[in-house]
């Protein structure tokens, strides 16, 4: 899959593939694990807290990876731990300065975080991971951030039409959201006529409601509460508003009628002057007007072009996490590749095995076999496939195929006991676990069970974790899944499996093991 494609894939998916990575791809032990805190860890903006997070029972850290991400970012580095020293060049810029983990508690297995002067947008969802060698636990830990806003204040916004003061209360600043009320001198709450709340991920929650007043000489008052914090501001209503509201008023309605007057007598001139010279006038007004459209379109054009240079630097910020995190995944699978050839002696009569068992092709016509040649259990004799020499049980192993080019394929692995004779269907109840490729579309096992992937892979993983009984495959490019069957019953040895499908396939290109997984 290419980089851009797999980027307008869905919104989660790099943060689903590390996901998989964890779910997937490592042997876990139950021996120790990563505890955290049951209940939401709560403090406040500009102060200092703790993230908890131990192994159980307690064992030294200091020769582990330790590594704090935020769920709810996509899977960002907060902070890492590993080889004795922070590494945090992957490590988002709001937390810079601002992380550490405890290297003498290490020792004691406690692998806390302290983030120093907490921010509001430092709520969310953050993740403990802790890994040695082929063990690793993790924890979630929910952080909430609390800030006290700033005091409410209250503006005049004129008047409406039938003489009621429009009285308006804001304030900024709060996290979570807090409650904001007007009340009478007498302490009963008034109905707000329009409210406006939106956040901000810097600046909390703004709130602003408005009322409109008609009595005088009176005391209102704005309150806004959040949790056990409370803060008021109070007007108080003079009959000199109502006053100048009156004044106003009639100096208004007397400048209305004068510049009715003078428009009248201005339009009677200037309809005069265009009789005068209607033509030319007119030429001049389709000229500006013209001119007008065209800065007004040339002003489109500037912020179009503005708001795609934005896009594609966002495009190229998110690359570099991106192309890190695919090439971690891949790193690590790798760590368990083995070298497979193909067993030419057990190919279909139409398939060509290379002389280093590394590729298949298939050819349009069957090649003749000797007399001595070895025609029993061995070799496929309908379905056009062919199986590995090496076999694998009770370990994890992973291996890359090469597929592109080919129309129509089967990729997965087989135990060394399945039928190979007459017409196969290739699912976990004969012994095959693949996936495949026909009509355009990838399938997993002959129930044809369709797998939505919005560009065909052109190099695919098989990773196979013999203990958990669970065979995954990968699109390798960009490390994103394509299905795994889970729960089996592995008793025997299993083999790599190529398939071109049977005597309908008519097709082209070739199955290659792939060499360079170091």
């Amino acid at each position: 899959m290419h980089l851009n494609s797999f980027l307008t894939c869905h919104s989660e998916m790099k943060f689903i593939c590390v996901a998989l990575l964890i779910i997937t791809g490592i042997t876990k032990s139950d021996e120790y694990e990563v505890i955290g805190p049951s209940a939401p860890v709560m403090t406040v903006s500009g102060e200092d807290v703790i993230l908890p997070c131990s192994i159980k029972p307690n064992i030294s850290a200091v020769n582990m990876r330790v590594e704090w991400f935020r769920f709810d970012l996509k899977g960002s580095i907060v902070h890492r731990y590993e080889d004795h020293k922070d590494i945090n060049t992957d490590q988002l810029q709001s937390y810079r300065g601002r992380t550490q983990v405890f290297k003498k508690e290490l020792q004691k297995g406690n692998t806390s975080l302290k983030l120093s002067r907490v921010q509001i947008s430092d709520e969310g969802l953050y993740n403990c991971f802790v890994r040695y060698k082929s063990w690793y636990d993790d924890v979630t830990v929910n952080v909430t951030v609390e800030a006290v806003g700033r005091p409410p204040v209250i503006t005049v916004d004129g008047f409406d039409a039938s003489g009621g003061l429009r009285l308006q209360c804001e304030s900024k600043g709060w996290n979570p959201e807090p409650d904001l009320v007007w009340l009478n001198s007498e302490g009963v709450n008034l109905t707000s006529e329009s409210t406006d709340t939106h956040r901000d991920d810097t600046d909390g929650f703004s709130v602003k409601h408005m009322i409109t007043v008609y009595n005088t000489d009176t005391k209102y008052h704005c309150r806004v509460r959040m949790n056990h914090h409370m803060m008021e501001a109070e007007i108080i209503t003079s009959s000199k508003m109502f006053h100048s509201w009156r004044s106003s008023v009639i100096l208004i309605s007397f400048a209305v009628v004068l510049s009715v007057i003078l428009i009248f007598v201005f339009v009677c001139k200037k309809r005069e002057q265009q009789r005068e010279d209607q033509t030319i006038q007119s030429e001049k007004q389709r000229i500006q007007r013209e001119d007008q459209r065209i800065q007004r379109e040339d002003q489109r054009i500037l912020r179009e072009d503005q708001r795609i240079h934005k896009e594609d630097q966002r495009i190229v910020n998110e690359r570099e996490p991106l192309q890190r995190t695919v090439a971690n995944v891949t790193s690590l699978l790798r760590k368990h590749a083995v070298n497979v050839t193909l067993d030419a002696d057990s190919a279909h009569p139409r398939l060509i095995v290379s002389p280093d068992g590394k590729q298949v092709r298939y050819e349009d016509k069957q090649h003749e076999t000797g007399k001595n040649e070895d025609t029993g259990q061995n070799k496929f004799d309908e379905e056009f496939c062919v199986v590995g020499n090496e076999g694998f049980s009770s370990v994890c192993f992973y291996l890359e195929v090469q597929v592109k080019g080919v129309n129509a394929l089967r990729v997965g692995v087989t135990r060394e006991s399945a039928q190979r004779k007459g017409a196969i269907s290739l699912n976990p109840q004969n012994g095959y676990w693949t996936v495949g490729l026909r009509d355009g579309k990838f399938y997993a096992d002959e129930n044809l069970l369709g797998l939505s992937l919005s560009v065909k892979p052109e190099r695919i993983g098989v990773f196979v974790d013999y203990e958990k009984s669970r065979v995954s495959f990968y699109d390798v490019k960009s490390m994103c899944h394509i299905y795994s069957f889970t729960d089996q019953s592995f008793t025997e040895k299993l083999y790599l499996v190529f398939s071109f499908g049977n005597e309908s396939y008519n097709g082209s290109g070739s199955l290659i093991i792939c060499s360079d997984l170091s």
